[in-house]
Protein backbone atom coordinates (compact mmCIF):
# COMPACT_ATOMS: atom_id res chain seq x y z
CA UNK A 1 0.00 0.00 0.00
CA UNK A 2 1.15 3.57 -0.72
CA UNK A 3 2.95 5.50 1.99
CA UNK A 4 0.69 8.57 1.81
CA UNK A 5 -2.47 8.52 3.98
CA UNK A 6 -5.69 7.52 2.24
CA UNK A 7 -7.17 10.99 2.77
CA UNK A 8 -4.21 12.51 0.90
CA UNK A 9 -4.36 10.03 -1.96
CA UNK A 10 -8.10 10.49 -2.48
CA UNK A 11 -8.01 14.24 -3.03
CA UNK A 12 -10.09 15.12 -6.12
CA UNK A 13 -8.12 15.81 -9.29
CA UNK A 14 -10.69 18.01 -11.04
CA UNK A 15 -13.82 19.96 -10.12
CA UNK A 16 -16.02 17.10 -11.32
CA UNK A 17 -14.40 14.85 -8.71
CA UNK A 18 -15.44 17.10 -5.80
CA UNK A 19 -18.07 15.59 -3.50
CA UNK A 20 -20.19 18.11 -1.62
CA UNK A 21 -19.94 21.92 -1.68
CA UNK A 22 -22.22 21.98 -4.71
CA UNK A 23 -23.51 25.40 -3.66
CA UNK A 24 -20.03 26.70 -4.37
CA UNK A 25 -18.45 24.54 -7.03
CA UNK A 26 -21.32 22.55 -8.58
CA UNK A 27 -21.66 22.44 -12.42
CA UNK A 28 -24.33 25.14 -12.42
CA UNK A 29 -22.43 27.66 -10.28
CA UNK A 30 -20.72 30.75 -11.72
CA UNK A 31 -17.38 29.69 -10.18
CA UNK A 32 -17.44 26.30 -11.94
CA UNK A 33 -18.30 27.91 -15.27
CA UNK A 34 -15.57 30.53 -14.93
CA UNK A 35 -12.87 27.99 -14.09
CA UNK A 36 -13.84 25.50 -16.80
CA UNK A 37 -13.73 28.35 -19.33
CA UNK A 38 -10.20 29.26 -18.30
CA UNK A 39 -10.81 32.16 -15.92
CA UNK A 40 -9.65 31.40 -12.37
CA UNK A 41 -10.40 34.20 -9.88
CA UNK A 42 -8.66 34.75 -6.55
CA UNK A 43 -10.88 33.34 -3.79
CA UNK A 44 -10.94 32.74 -0.05
CA UNK A 45 -12.22 29.39 1.21
CA UNK A 46 -13.51 29.48 4.78
CA UNK A 47 -14.61 26.51 6.88
CA UNK A 48 -13.78 23.91 9.49
CA UNK A 49 -11.00 21.37 8.95
CA UNK A 50 -11.66 18.42 6.69
CA UNK A 51 -14.63 19.77 4.75
CA UNK A 52 -12.87 20.35 1.44
CA UNK A 53 -10.83 23.56 1.32
CA UNK A 54 -7.59 21.88 0.24
CA UNK A 55 -9.46 19.43 -2.00
CA UNK A 56 -11.21 22.25 -3.84
CA UNK A 57 -7.92 24.11 -4.29
CA UNK A 58 -6.29 21.04 -5.85
CA UNK A 59 -9.38 20.38 -7.94
CA UNK A 60 -9.26 23.94 -9.28
CA UNK A 61 -5.59 23.45 -10.08
CA UNK A 62 -6.41 20.22 -11.92
CA UNK A 63 -9.13 21.96 -13.92
CA UNK A 64 -6.92 24.87 -14.98
CA UNK A 65 -3.78 25.16 -17.05
CA UNK A 66 -1.94 27.41 -14.62
CA UNK A 67 1.32 26.39 -12.90
CA UNK A 68 0.29 25.41 -9.37
CA UNK A 69 2.12 26.03 -6.11
CA UNK A 70 1.03 25.28 -2.55
CA UNK A 71 2.25 26.91 0.66
CA UNK A 72 1.21 26.80 4.29
CA UNK A 73 1.29 30.18 6.01
CA UNK A 74 2.44 28.62 9.28
CA UNK A 75 5.66 27.39 7.64
CA UNK A 76 6.29 29.92 4.87
CA UNK A 77 8.16 33.21 4.90
CA UNK A 78 8.95 36.19 2.72
CA UNK A 79 11.54 34.13 0.82
CA UNK A 80 8.89 31.59 -0.23
CA UNK A 81 6.73 34.37 -1.67
CA UNK A 82 9.72 35.79 -3.51
CA UNK A 83 10.33 32.34 -5.04
CA UNK A 84 6.72 32.32 -6.28
CA UNK A 85 7.24 35.78 -7.77
CA UNK A 86 10.18 34.39 -9.75
CA UNK A 87 7.80 31.78 -11.16
CA UNK A 88 5.41 34.56 -12.12
CA UNK A 89 8.17 36.15 -14.20
CA UNK A 90 8.79 32.80 -15.92
CA UNK A 91 5.17 31.83 -16.58
CA UNK A 92 3.31 35.15 -16.59
CA UNK A 93 0.63 33.84 -14.20
CA UNK A 94 0.59 31.15 -11.49
CA UNK A 95 -1.99 29.64 -9.16
CA UNK A 96 -1.01 29.80 -5.48
CA UNK A 97 -2.82 27.84 -2.80
CA UNK A 98 -2.08 29.38 0.59
CA UNK A 99 -3.35 27.32 3.51
CA UNK A 100 -3.94 28.97 6.91
CA UNK A 101 -3.77 32.34 5.18
CA UNK A 102 -4.80 34.18 8.34
CA UNK A 103 -1.36 33.31 9.79
CA UNK A 104 0.46 35.57 7.33
CA UNK A 105 2.12 38.59 8.91
CA UNK A 106 2.12 42.09 7.42
CA UNK A 107 5.51 41.71 5.71
CA UNK A 108 4.43 38.54 3.95
CA UNK A 109 1.17 40.13 2.89
CA UNK A 110 2.92 43.22 1.57
CA UNK A 111 5.15 40.96 -0.54
CA UNK A 112 2.16 39.07 -1.92
CA UNK A 113 -0.40 41.83 -2.48
CA UNK A 114 0.94 43.66 -5.57
CA UNK A 115 1.23 40.40 -7.51
CA UNK A 116 -2.30 39.36 -6.60
CA UNK A 117 -3.54 42.79 -7.59
CA UNK A 118 -1.74 42.69 -10.95
CA UNK A 119 -3.09 39.18 -11.66
CA UNK A 120 0.35 37.53 -11.75
CA UNK A 121 -0.64 35.41 -8.75
CA UNK A 122 -4.11 33.89 -8.65
CA UNK A 123 -4.62 33.29 -4.93
CA UNK A 124 -6.68 30.56 -3.35
CA UNK A 125 -6.56 31.22 0.37
CA UNK A 126 -7.88 28.72 2.91
CA UNK A 127 -8.71 29.49 6.52
CA UNK A 128 -10.52 27.91 9.44
CA UNK A 129 -11.07 31.38 10.90
CA UNK A 130 -13.65 33.97 9.95
CA UNK A 131 -11.96 35.90 7.12
CA UNK A 132 -13.75 39.10 8.12
CA UNK A 133 -12.02 38.85 11.51
CA UNK A 134 -8.69 37.23 10.75
CA UNK A 135 -7.71 37.97 7.16
CA UNK A 136 -6.17 41.31 6.20
CA UNK A 137 -8.75 43.55 4.45
CA UNK A 138 -6.26 44.19 1.64
CA UNK A 139 -6.18 40.45 0.89
CA UNK A 140 -9.97 40.18 1.11
CA UNK A 141 -10.53 43.08 -1.27
CA UNK A 142 -8.44 41.37 -3.94
CA UNK A 143 -10.41 38.12 -3.81
CA UNK A 144 -13.40 37.87 -6.10
CA UNK A 145 -15.27 35.54 -3.76
CA UNK A 146 -15.28 34.66 -0.09
CA UNK A 147 -16.80 31.20 0.06
CA UNK A 148 -18.02 29.57 3.25
CA UNK A 149 -17.92 25.78 2.98
CA UNK A 150 -20.39 23.42 4.61
CA UNK A 151 -19.85 20.16 6.43
CA UNK A 152 -20.49 17.15 4.26
CA UNK A 153 -23.74 15.27 4.87
CA UNK A 154 -23.74 11.61 5.89
CA UNK A 155 -24.85 10.72 2.37
CA UNK A 156 -22.00 12.70 0.82
CA UNK A 157 -19.56 11.16 3.26
CA UNK A 158 -20.71 7.66 2.30
CA UNK A 159 -20.04 8.58 -1.33
CA UNK A 160 -16.51 9.64 -0.38
CA UNK A 161 -15.97 6.32 1.42
CA UNK A 162 -17.43 4.26 -1.43
CA UNK A 163 -15.12 5.98 -3.89
CA UNK A 164 -12.11 5.17 -1.70
CA UNK A 165 -13.19 1.52 -1.47
CA UNK A 166 -13.56 1.11 -5.23
CA UNK A 167 -10.62 3.18 -6.49
CA UNK A 168 -7.93 0.64 -7.39
CA UNK A 169 -5.22 3.22 -8.13
CA UNK A 170 -5.42 5.59 -5.18
CA UNK A 171 -7.82 3.92 -2.77
CA UNK A 172 -8.48 0.47 -1.36
CA UNK A 173 -10.10 -0.96 -4.49
CA UNK A 174 -7.44 -3.59 -5.11
CA UNK A 175 -8.00 -5.15 -1.68
CA UNK A 176 -10.76 -7.59 -0.79
CA UNK A 177 -12.77 -5.86 1.91
CA UNK A 178 -16.05 -7.02 3.43
CA UNK A 179 -17.83 -3.93 4.76
CA UNK A 180 -21.58 -3.48 5.14
CA UNK A 181 -23.51 -0.38 4.13
CA UNK A 182 -24.53 0.30 7.73
CA UNK A 183 -20.86 0.19 8.74
CA UNK A 184 -20.08 2.85 6.14
CA UNK A 185 -22.85 4.93 7.67
CA UNK A 186 -21.32 4.42 11.13
CA UNK A 187 -17.98 5.75 9.88
CA UNK A 188 -19.63 8.64 8.05
CA UNK A 189 -21.69 9.62 11.10
CA UNK A 190 -18.72 9.39 13.48
CA UNK A 191 -16.70 11.71 11.25
CA UNK A 192 -19.13 14.59 11.84
CA UNK A 193 -18.90 16.10 8.36
CA UNK A 194 -15.10 15.87 8.15
CA UNK A 195 -14.01 13.92 5.05
CA UNK A 196 -10.40 13.71 6.25
CA UNK A 197 -11.52 12.08 9.49
CA UNK A 198 -13.81 9.70 7.60
CA UNK A 199 -11.05 8.47 5.28
CA UNK A 200 -8.54 8.26 8.13
CA UNK A 201 -11.02 6.25 10.18
CA UNK A 202 -11.74 3.94 7.24
CA UNK A 203 -8.03 3.31 6.73
CA UNK A 204 -7.47 2.67 10.44
CA UNK A 205 -10.43 0.30 10.61
CA UNK A 206 -9.08 -1.60 7.59
CA UNK A 207 -5.74 -2.19 9.33
CA UNK A 208 -7.44 -3.06 12.65
CA UNK A 209 -9.75 -5.71 11.18
CA UNK A 210 -9.17 -9.44 10.82
CA UNK A 211 -8.32 -11.28 7.62
CA UNK A 212 -10.63 -14.20 6.83
CA UNK A 213 -9.83 -16.29 3.72
CA UNK A 214 -7.85 -13.45 2.16
CA UNK A 215 -10.66 -10.96 2.79
CA UNK A 216 -10.50 -8.17 5.37
CA UNK A 217 -13.74 -8.36 7.35
CA UNK A 218 -14.63 -5.03 8.94
CA UNK A 219 -16.07 -5.36 12.44
CA UNK A 220 -18.42 -3.04 14.30
CA UNK A 221 -16.14 -3.27 17.33
CA UNK A 222 -13.18 -1.87 15.39
CA UNK A 223 -15.27 1.05 14.13
CA UNK A 224 -16.70 1.85 17.56
CA UNK A 225 -13.31 1.63 19.25
CA UNK A 226 -11.44 3.80 16.73
CA UNK A 227 -14.25 6.30 16.26
CA UNK A 228 -13.83 7.40 19.87
CA UNK A 229 -10.28 8.54 19.11
CA UNK A 230 -10.93 10.85 16.19
CA UNK A 231 -11.67 13.74 18.51
CA UNK A 232 -13.72 16.90 18.30
CA UNK A 233 -12.49 19.96 16.46
CA UNK A 234 -12.51 23.02 18.66
CA UNK A 235 -9.78 25.63 18.61
CA UNK A 236 -10.36 27.54 21.84
CA UNK A 237 -9.20 30.75 20.20
CA UNK A 238 -10.82 30.15 16.84
CA UNK A 239 -13.98 31.27 15.08
CA UNK A 240 -15.60 27.84 15.40
CA UNK A 241 -15.38 27.98 19.19
CA UNK A 242 -17.12 31.35 19.29
CA UNK A 243 -19.72 30.08 16.84
CA UNK A 244 -20.44 27.27 19.30
CA UNK A 245 -20.81 29.74 22.16
CA UNK A 246 -23.17 31.82 20.03
CA UNK A 247 -25.20 28.77 19.05
CA UNK A 248 -25.47 27.70 22.70
CA UNK A 249 -26.81 31.06 23.82
CA UNK A 250 -29.25 31.37 20.93
CA UNK A 251 -30.56 27.84 21.56
CA UNK A 252 -31.14 28.62 25.25
CA UNK A 253 -32.77 31.92 24.33
CA UNK A 254 -35.01 30.00 21.93
CA UNK A 255 -35.84 27.44 24.66
CA UNK A 256 -34.55 24.49 22.56
CA UNK A 257 -33.10 22.29 25.28
CA UNK A 258 -31.93 19.54 22.89
CA UNK A 259 -29.93 21.94 20.73
CA UNK A 260 -28.56 23.67 23.82
CA UNK A 261 -27.33 20.37 25.27
CA UNK A 262 -25.68 19.48 21.97
CA UNK A 263 -23.73 22.74 21.85
CA UNK A 264 -22.87 22.53 25.55
CA UNK A 265 -21.45 19.03 25.01
CA UNK A 266 -19.45 20.20 22.00
CA UNK A 267 -18.03 23.14 23.96
CA UNK A 268 -17.07 20.98 26.92
CA UNK A 269 -15.33 18.54 24.57
CA UNK A 270 -13.38 21.51 23.21
CA UNK A 271 -11.98 22.03 26.69
CA UNK A 272 -12.40 25.71 27.60
CA UNK A 273 -14.45 25.43 30.78
CA UNK A 274 -13.76 29.05 31.78
CA UNK A 275 -15.29 30.48 28.60
CA UNK A 276 -18.33 28.21 28.90
CA UNK A 277 -18.90 29.21 32.53
CA UNK A 278 -18.61 32.88 31.69
CA UNK A 279 -21.10 32.63 28.85
CA UNK A 280 -23.64 30.70 30.94
CA UNK A 281 -23.47 33.33 33.68
CA UNK A 282 -24.01 36.11 31.16
CA UNK A 283 -27.00 34.25 29.71
CA UNK A 284 -28.68 33.97 33.11
CA UNK A 285 -28.90 37.75 33.35
CA UNK A 286 -29.12 38.63 29.66
CA UNK A 287 -31.81 36.18 28.58
CA UNK A 288 -33.72 35.06 31.68
CA UNK A 289 -33.21 38.32 33.50
CA UNK A 290 -35.88 39.53 35.89
CA UNK A 291 -38.44 37.10 34.49
CA UNK A 292 -36.90 34.85 37.16
CA UNK A 293 -34.23 36.68 39.20
CA UNK A 294 -33.35 33.52 41.17
CA UNK A 295 -31.91 31.87 38.04
CA UNK A 296 -28.83 34.08 38.18
CA UNK A 297 -27.99 32.81 41.65
CA UNK A 298 -28.59 29.19 40.64
CA UNK A 299 -26.38 29.50 37.54
CA UNK A 300 -23.65 31.17 39.59
CA UNK A 301 -23.76 28.26 42.03
CA UNK A 302 -23.57 25.79 39.12
CA UNK A 303 -20.60 27.63 37.62
CA UNK A 304 -18.78 27.68 40.95
CA UNK A 305 -19.46 23.97 41.41
CA UNK A 306 -18.11 23.27 37.92
CA UNK A 307 -14.95 25.23 38.69
CA UNK A 308 -14.35 23.18 41.82
CA UNK A 309 -15.22 19.85 40.24
CA UNK A 310 -13.45 20.20 36.91
CA UNK A 311 -14.20 17.92 33.99
CA UNK A 312 -15.82 15.48 33.48
CA UNK A 313 -18.02 16.05 36.58
CA UNK A 314 -18.40 19.75 35.75
CA UNK A 315 -20.81 18.80 32.97
CA UNK A 316 -23.45 17.83 35.59
CA UNK A 317 -24.10 21.22 37.27
CA UNK A 318 -23.66 22.98 33.91
CA UNK A 319 -26.28 20.73 32.29
CA UNK A 320 -28.64 21.63 35.14
CA UNK A 321 -27.99 25.32 34.56
CA UNK A 322 -28.63 25.05 30.82
CA UNK A 323 -31.84 23.06 31.33
CA UNK A 324 -33.11 25.59 33.87
CA UNK A 325 -32.46 28.54 31.57
CA UNK A 326 -33.98 26.80 28.56
CA UNK A 327 -37.25 26.06 30.35
CA UNK A 328 -37.61 29.34 32.21
CA UNK A 329 -39.49 32.46 31.22
CA UNK A 330 -37.28 34.96 29.38
CA UNK A 331 -36.82 38.72 29.63
CA UNK A 332 -34.13 41.08 28.36
CA UNK A 333 -35.92 44.24 29.47
CA UNK A 334 -33.44 45.20 32.22
CA UNK A 335 -30.28 45.16 30.12
CA UNK A 336 -32.15 46.73 27.20
CA UNK A 337 -33.01 49.59 29.54
CA UNK A 338 -29.39 50.25 30.49
CA UNK A 339 -28.38 49.99 26.80
CA UNK A 340 -31.02 52.58 25.92
CA UNK A 341 -29.71 54.88 28.65
CA UNK A 342 -26.15 54.41 27.38
CA UNK A 343 -27.21 55.36 23.84
CA UNK A 344 -28.90 58.46 25.17
CA UNK A 345 -25.68 59.51 26.91
CA UNK A 346 -23.64 58.94 23.74
CA UNK A 347 -26.18 61.02 21.82
CA UNK A 348 -25.63 63.93 24.21
CA UNK A 349 -28.94 63.58 26.03
CA UNK A 350 -27.57 64.54 29.43
CA UNK A 351 -28.33 67.09 32.07
CA UNK A 352 -27.50 68.26 35.57
CA UNK A 353 -28.29 65.98 38.48
CA UNK A 354 -31.22 67.50 40.42
CA UNK A 355 -29.99 69.39 43.48
CA UNK A 356 -32.02 67.30 45.91
CA UNK A 357 -30.23 64.11 44.72
CA UNK A 358 -26.70 65.43 45.15
CA UNK A 359 -24.34 64.43 47.95
CA UNK A 360 -24.91 66.31 51.19
CA UNK A 361 -22.39 64.48 53.41
CA UNK A 362 -20.05 67.41 53.85
CA UNK A 363 -20.08 70.88 55.37
CA UNK A 364 -21.19 73.52 52.90
CA UNK A 365 -23.56 71.33 50.87
CA UNK A 366 -26.51 73.56 51.76
CA UNK A 367 -24.50 76.60 50.68
CA UNK A 368 -24.37 75.05 47.19
CA UNK A 369 -28.11 74.48 47.27
CA UNK A 370 -27.86 70.73 47.72
CA UNK A 371 -30.63 69.13 49.78
CA UNK A 372 -34.37 68.73 49.96
CA UNK A 373 -34.36 64.99 49.21
CA UNK A 374 -37.44 63.13 50.49
CA UNK A 375 -36.68 59.70 51.98
CA UNK A 376 -39.09 57.20 50.33
CA UNK A 377 -39.08 54.87 53.35
CA UNK A 378 -40.83 57.63 55.28
CA UNK A 379 -43.81 57.35 52.93
CA UNK A 380 -45.23 53.80 53.19
CA UNK A 381 -47.41 52.72 50.28
CA UNK A 382 -49.35 49.51 50.84
CA UNK A 383 -47.18 46.38 50.86
CA UNK A 384 -44.66 47.90 48.45
CA UNK A 385 -42.58 49.60 51.14
CA UNK A 386 -42.19 53.33 50.56
CA UNK A 387 -42.56 55.70 47.62
CA UNK A 388 -42.73 59.45 47.13
CA UNK A 389 -43.35 61.39 43.95
CA UNK A 390 -40.17 63.37 43.37
CA UNK A 391 -37.96 64.01 40.35
CA UNK A 392 -34.94 61.78 39.73
CA UNK A 393 -33.94 62.38 36.10
CA UNK A 394 -32.27 65.62 35.04
CA UNK A 395 -34.66 68.32 33.86
CA UNK A 396 -33.68 67.69 30.24
CA UNK A 397 -34.68 64.02 30.44
CA UNK A 398 -37.87 64.20 32.51
CA UNK A 399 -40.45 61.87 30.97
CA UNK A 400 -37.88 59.70 29.19
CA UNK A 401 -38.62 55.97 29.41
CA UNK A 402 -35.71 53.57 29.06
CA UNK A 403 -37.35 50.50 30.60
CA UNK A 404 -40.15 48.66 28.83
CA UNK A 405 -41.48 45.76 30.93
CA UNK A 406 -42.51 42.35 29.60
CA UNK A 407 -45.21 40.10 31.02
CA UNK A 408 -43.02 37.06 31.56
CA UNK A 409 -42.71 35.11 34.79
CA UNK A 410 -41.85 37.17 37.85
CA UNK A 411 -41.56 40.29 35.71
CA UNK A 412 -45.32 40.19 35.14
CA UNK A 413 -45.75 41.12 38.81
CA UNK A 414 -42.94 43.70 38.60
CA UNK A 415 -44.47 45.17 35.45
CA UNK A 416 -47.76 45.71 37.27
CA UNK A 417 -45.95 47.60 40.04
CA UNK A 418 -44.10 49.66 37.43
CA UNK A 419 -47.35 50.65 35.69
CA UNK A 420 -48.97 51.56 39.00
CA UNK A 421 -46.02 53.79 39.94
CA UNK A 422 -46.23 55.47 36.54
CA UNK A 423 -49.89 56.25 37.28
CA UNK A 424 -48.91 57.75 40.64
CA UNK A 425 -46.43 60.03 38.85
CA UNK A 426 -49.17 61.31 36.57
CA UNK A 427 -51.57 62.17 39.41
Amino acid sequence: MAIEPLAYRMRPKTLDDVIGQQHLIGPHTPLYKMITQGHVPSILLYGEPGIGKTSIAYAIAGSSNLPFFALNATQSGKKDIEDIVVEVRLHGKVLLFLDEIHRFNKLQQDTLLPHVESGGIVLIGATTENPFHDVNPAIRSRCGEIAQLKRLTVEEMCTVLQRALTDRERGLGKYAIDIREEQLTMIATASNGDARKALTLLESVYYASDDVDNTTVISDRAIESLAKRIGVYGDQKGSHFYNLLSALQKSVRGSDIDAAMYYLAHLLESGDLVAVNRRLLVMAYEDVGIANPSVGAHVLAAVQAAERLGMPEARIPLANAVAMMCLNEKSNSAYKAVDAATRAIHEGKTGDIPLHLRDTHYAGATTLGHGGYQYPHDFPIGSFGGWVNQQYLPDELVGTQFYTPTSAGEEKRLAAIYERLQQFKRT
